[in-house]
């Protein structure tokens, strides 16, 4: 298991609005359809606004209608004043309070005509504003599907800037889960709040208008409960931030170890390490269930929370406005469309406070993937370049590196390889071969000293032009899904049928490929069965040969082969490295024998240099390592 998947420490988030600002600030080549989504919006939410009130109206008219029926004892033809006159002389002073608010004419029914035309324009009203509500959703999935391609297309680039340093030292499932998990909750959040954060505002604006239009007195009652709601909505919010931070964070984990899990799992399995992965698995899959529990729960009590509050408002209206329409200071419309108003003013209320716990989680996000992508880069590169031809002179001259500050790998190397010569490195396990060619690729900086190709310090020169001049085969094969002959024109985009045969005869492929239904049209990959580890380092091989590189570089490419295998290897090997300076790193001694020049390291220097027969002579480290191997083997061969 990764050390980077030991416990860790709860982050917390560092800046809410600095994040939501940098988010926000990403929409603004948008502007022009953001300033769209917000005028179609407004004029849907006026719209919307207006509806309760018209339907007020409407009961206004059946109102008025039912009770000129209820008064046709009276005579006909009586102005609303005379009405509200005789009701009064006859002792019936609370119908005559009604009467004189809802303007009615004893003995005259409902006016079907009026009531017919306000519910006409009542549909009309909303029809409209439901269609300019579905194009701004239209507006804003665009806008949104587009920021989530480009979080995703800067995540991708941002790879090919960070130093290996970076990736080597995180989980790949965390930094998977960064840039799909995080992502998608980024244009979840978006596509549930962008739009609604400001139809809310305008619509609680517009219902608290319409609210004092129709009675100041029932509107101030009203707000008599929305500080409650204000601070129920802050506490549930607090209370649920740092849980959908816990909850991405955690994602991240779990997908670390289930990407370690499957990327691992023969390993696993050989050493029966499943339990030990289970437990793991468990423990922060358990982690993640109580964060996610925890943050849906608290932000689950916010809906209740604010029905509580509007249940307490819808009281107040109720009874203060019966109240009212009994002493005809308003009308029974009118109280109608007040306990409208004040549902809906709640209902948009609720809505902004869940919607702060969704901007919690997805600035939770945004935070992950932009502290990924904040991440520091490789120094700029440099432009120079190597002279034509390239010979392939390479030398370390005093290297010193470290990948840890104050613990050295490599103390004051000089090398030399002259072109054309085949270099072969070897020494225990640690003693800094690897790093060496690491060093030389530069996919590490290294602390002091110089390396020089062809007598041009490669720290002048940019990392494309270097690389190209360098092939590499290495100890663990890749190959993508596609096939064998799409992999091997891996290294040369613009390599033609030829070339690729040529570079698969090199390698031995060629007879590989027969074997196979499809040859060099077989569909393979890098964790299918269909063509063993020796002959995934065959294509491997193909694959550098292709590139025609100046200088080579075999990093163990035959320590995971079999013997006949091996020796198809070899022949291939001996094949890409005519011509060409050649760096080989190799636990098997037997194989570099003809080496021109065979480097020994211990402790990341070099301690012996020189040709077999020489080392052997010297009697040193690499003595004493080929005759350790040679020992071994004598007493492995008679029980075979």
């Amino acid at each position: 298991m990764s050390p980077h998947h030991g416990a860790r420490a709860i982050e917390k988030s560092e800046d809410f609005k600095g994040t939501m600002k940098r988010l926000l600030g990403m929409l603004r080549p948008a502007k022009m359809k953001i300033l769209l989504i917000i005028i179609l919006t407004a004029v849907a939410v006026v719209l919307q606004v207006a509806g309760p009130a018209l339907l007020g109206r409407a009961t206004d008219v059946i109102y008025t209608g039912v009770l000129g029926r209820v008064l046709n004892d009276l005579p006909r033809g009586l102005t609303t004043e005379q009405t509200v006159q005789l009701l009064e002389d006859q002792g019936r002073n609370e119908l005559a309070n009604m009467v004189g608010r809802a303007d009615v004419t004893p003995s005259t029914g409902i006016d079907f005509a009026a009531l017919a035309q306000i519910l006409l324009i009542i549909a009309v009203i909303y029809v409209v504003a439901a269609v300019f509500q579905f194009i701004a959703g239209w507006v804003i999935r665009i806008i949104v599907q587009n920021l989530g391609w480009e979080l995703r297309e800067k995540a991708q680039a941002k790879i090919d800037r960070l130093p290996l340093s970076y990736i080597d030292r995180r989980s790949r499932g965390d930094l998977l889960s960064r840039v799909t998990n995080d992502v998608d909750n980024i244009t979840q959040t978006l596509m549930q709040t962008m739009n609604s954060i400001f139809q809310n505002l305008l619509t609680i604006i517009g219902i608290v208008a319409m609210m004092f239009i129709i009675s100041w007195q029932l509107a101030l009652l009203t707000f008599l409960v929305l500080p409650a709601g204000v601070w129920l909505a802050t506490r549930v919010m607090k209370k649920a931030q740092p849980h959908f931070r816990d909850q991405w964070k955690l994602t991240g984990e779990v997908s670390g170890t289930v990407e370690e899990a499957f990327t691992g799992h023969e390993v696993v399995t050989a050493f029966g390490l499943e339990e030990v992965f289970t437990e793991e698995f468990d423990e922060r899959n358990e982690k993640l269930r109580h964060a996610s529990f925890m943050a849906q729960f608290i932000s689950g009590l916010m809906q209740p929370a604010m029905n509580l509050v509007s249940n307490l408002g819808y009281v107040i209206v109720a009874v203060v406005g019966g109240i009212q329409v009994a002493s005809g200071t308003i009308t029974l419309g009118a109280v109608q469309a007040f306990v409208q108003y004040s549902r809906q003013f709640t209902q948009p209320l609720g809505q902004l406070a869940s919607m702060a716990n969704l901007l919690q989680s997805g600035a939770a996000s945004a935070e992950r993937i932009f502290s990924y992508l904040d991440a520091q880069e490789l120094e700029p590169d440099a432009d120079g370049s190597l002279p034509t031809p390239t010979r392939g002179e390479v030398e370390f001259r005093d290297v010193r590196f470290s990948y840890e500050e104050n613990t050295p790998v490599i103390t004051g190397l000089s090398l030399h390889a002259k072109p054309g010569q085949t270099v072969a490195i070897v020494g225990p396990t640690g003693a800094g071969k690897t790093t060496l060619v690491n060093l030389l690729l530069r996919f590490y900086e290294i602390d002091s000293g110089h390396i020089f190709v062809d007598g041009v310090d490669i720290s002048t020169i940019s990392k494309q032009e270097l690389r190209a001049n360098m092939g590499m085969v290495l100890q663990d094969t890749w190959l993508f899904e596609g096939t064998i002959a799409e992999n091997i024109a891996f290294a040369k985009d613009d390599a033609s049928d030829e070339q690729i045969l040529a570079a698969a005869k090199a390698a031995s492929v060629d007879r590989l490929a027969s074997q196979l239904p499809k040859g060099l049209d077989t569909v393979v990959d890098d964790e299918g069965e269909m063509i063993s580890v020796g002959e995934k380092q065959l294509v491997t091989i193909a694959r550098a040969y292709l590139a025609d590189p100046d200088i080579l570089i075999l990093d163990e490419a035959t320590s995971s082969v079999d013997t006949r295998t091996e020796m198809l290897v070899q022949e291939a090997m001996s094949n890409l490295k005519t011509g060409r300076t050649s760096f080989v790193i190799a636990h098997r001694l037997s194989t570099i024998r003809d080496a021109d020049l065979i480097v020994v390291m211990e402790d990341g220097d070099v301690v012996e240099q020189g040709t077999h027969d020489e080392l052997i002579d010297q009697g040193g480290a690499y003595a004493r390592l080929y005759q350790a191997q040679f020992e071994n083997r004598e007493s492995i061969d008679p029980q075979r």
